[in-house]
């Protein structure tokens, strides 16, 4: 199996979980709190990227961050953004809105695209511009049509986005970068368990052996496909690596409907399909500018 091939093995995996996988291990821990979730998230994945770090030799580079005062502004940045995410996410799959998750990971890379225009002025062609209108449009059809605002949508689009903005900024590699927001988080993880402890709300160690486990695989369900996504990207084009990402929302979407029996009601089919639509204008003219561009390089 050649390097390009594997590379798409990895992000197939690496998407799987994130969309199916991913929901039902939180769909286990329904019950507990979602922050004691996000908690456990962040230490279990420290203690296991701790031994990574020195197994994939990057310790080094690690000591080389700590002393970048700027770089860490802006992990610490990027930290709030991807623990809202990951807080929202939780909450979600909890409260039976796996759609909602969804429809937020639809509208993603059509929000880091406007961002990119607006923080890095990188230049959108005109079909880019409908895709962001019609994606845009699709947010006021449900807020007019639905009467409430698709809260839960645009926080996990917007914090995923503005988080992935930020990385890119900071261009730190995905096992430092995650063991130092960790590392930032683990504080305040300490902070709400010491909270919950007090308020009588903690689960660990308090309810089941299985919910123990579960909240003990926290670290692993955000590890693994991290590491397969950097595999991925490693050895394939970020522009093939990038139409992958719609596995994760699209197994999201038929796992609420047809394994959680979530309700899709006839406007928010609409949304959805305005989003597609938005998906499929931005898919053809990123596969069109590829072409053109190879186009270029070989009359060059």
């Amino acid at each position: 199996m050649n390097n390009e091939k594997l590379g798409q093995l990895y992000a197939v995996f690496a998407f799987l979980i994130w969309g199916a996988i991913a929901p039902i291990y939180f769909k286990q821990v329904a019950s507990v709190e979602p922050l004691e979730v996000l908690i456990h998230r962040v230490f279990w994945s420290f203690l296991i990227l701790i031994p990574l770090l020195f197994i994939t030799k990057q310790i080094e580079i690690f000591k080389e961050l700590i002393k970048n005062v700027k770089k860490l502004r802006y992990l610490a940045l990027s930290t709030f953004f991807i623990s809202l995410n990951w807080l929202i996410f939780i909450w979600a799959v909890g409260n039976n809105k796996i759609i909602e998750t969804s429809l937020g990971y639809f509208i993603n890379p059509l929000v880091s695209i406007f961002l990119g225009y607006v923080f890095f002025k990188e230049r959108m062609t005109k079909y880019q511009y409908a895709a962001v209108f019609i994606a845009f449009f699709a947010v006021l059809y449900q807020v007019i049509t639905l009467g409430n605002i698709p809260l839960v949508s645009i926080g996990l689009a917007l914090s995923f986005a503005f988080y992935g903005m930020i990385r890119k900024k900071v261009n730190v590699g995905s096992i430092v970068g995650l063991f130092t927001e960790t590392l930032i988080l683990l504080p305040f993880a300490i902070i709400g368990i010491y909270y919950l402890y007090i308020n009588n709300k903690i689960s660990f160690l308090h309810t089941t052996e299985y919910i123990d486990l579960m909240l003990c695989l926290g670290g692993l369900i955000t590890i693994i496909p991290l590491l397969l996504f950097n595999g991925a990207a490693t050895r394939m084009k970020l522009s093939t690596l990038g139409f992958f990402q719609y596995i994760g929302p699209f197994c999201s979407f038929l796992l609420a409907i047809f394994i959680y029996n979530e309700e899709l009601k006839v406007d928010k089919l609409i949304t959805f399909c305005l989003i597609w639509l938005a998906l499929v204008i931005f898919s053809l003219d990123s596969i069109n500018t590829k072409q053109k561009a190879k186009k270029q390089i070989d009359k060059n």
